[in-house]
């Protein structure tokens, strides 16, 4: 039982700094449409950025500081650049910041080199705590509550504040909101930073709990996409479920050693090739657990589990 309760820690634990990292792509493309396809990168620059500060002034200020950085470059991104393909279309777009992507991990072996920088947990933060007979990371439990705080402060910024309704008013009607004296350029402008600025959060807080390598951006890349599909294009409360799922899928997933015929009781199975697939222990097939459930959700739900527009 208590194996079990790890696990399920573990799995939460990675679920919600897939939050972390989703939830500023989302937002980005809920608020203004566009598909960020070097959101990972500004993860990776968040945890270069963290590892550099905290050899200067400690964790506790890189945390404060490598995401406001990330999101001065990300404002500073959209400003100067996706600004100028925007009016192009998604296509643009799309190009741009997968270009972007491969500027920004050039960059990062130019400075930082290509093999893994060491990225400690801070004192504070090391070891274990036990509750219920189970061991649990300080570590993991901080950046679970990190991402908490953070869902809870998007939706309050959002549904609660002024800020928040100036920026929804931007998204629906913008020509409304710019004859009422709102620079809507600037909002957006704002909110790309802001979502480049999550992400770097995310960095610090991954970088250090996985590797900080020129590779980590590439490692979640991909599945940062298919929470955001999943969840719903432009949801937070899907990237959410989203993110928590996939979680728990790869988390107990790598722990089945039973076949995949086993596990479904399939038998006699004439075609070699199929009866070599199914033969295939869970384990082995989990990583491309995620990306079927993508598959599925664009075959029957196009919207995603909680989303209002189609991706």
């Amino acid at each position: 039982m208590e194996a079990f309760f790890q696990s399920l820690l573990n799995g939460l634990s990675y679920g919600l700094l897939l939050f972390m990292l989703s939830s500023g792509l989302t937002l980005i493309f809920s608020m203004m449409g566009v598909l960020n396809f070097a959101h990972a990168s500004f993860y990776m620059i968040g945890a270069y950025l963290a590892y550099q500060v905290t050899k200067w002034v400690g964790f506790w200020p890189a945390l404060v500081i490598a995401p406001i950085l990330v999101g001065l470059i990300g404002a500073a991104v959209e400003r100067f650049g996706l600004r100028r393909v925007h009016k192009f279309g998604h296509v643009p777009e799309l190009l741009f910041t997968f270009g972007l992507s491969y500027i920004i991990f050039e960059l990062i072996q130019i400075v930082w080199g290509r093999a893994a920088v060491p990225n400690p947990v801070p004192a504070a933060l090391d070891g274990t705590i036990t509750l219920a007979g189970v061991t649990l990371s300080k570590f993991r439990l901080f950046m679970m509550g990190m991402a908490i705080v953070m869902l809870a402060a998007i939706y309050m910024l959002l549904t609660r504040t002024r800020i928040g309704l100036v920026i929804q008013a931007a998204l629906t009607h913008p020509e409304t909101a710019e004859a009422l004296g709102h620079n809507v350029p600037r909002v957006f402008m704002l909110v790309f930073g802001g979502g480049c600025a999550l992400a770097g959060l995310a960095g610090v807080i991954g970088g250090v709990a996985f590797v900080t390598e020129p590779a980590m951006a590439q490692a979640v890349g991909s599945i940062i996409f298919v929470v955001t599909v999943v969840g719903g294009m432009g949801s937070l409360g899907g990237a959410f479920i989203a993110s928590i799922l996939i979680g728990f899928i790869l988390t107990f997933g790598v722990q089945i050693d039973t076949s995949v015929a086993s596990l479904f009781n399939i038998t006699n199975v004439a075609e070699s090739s199929m009866k070599t697939l199914l033969s295939l222990k869970v384990s082995q097939v989990t990583p491309v657990l995620p990306y079927l459930l993508l598959v599925l959700i664009l075959i029957f739900r196009p919207k995603g589990l909680m989303g209002t527009r189609e991706g």
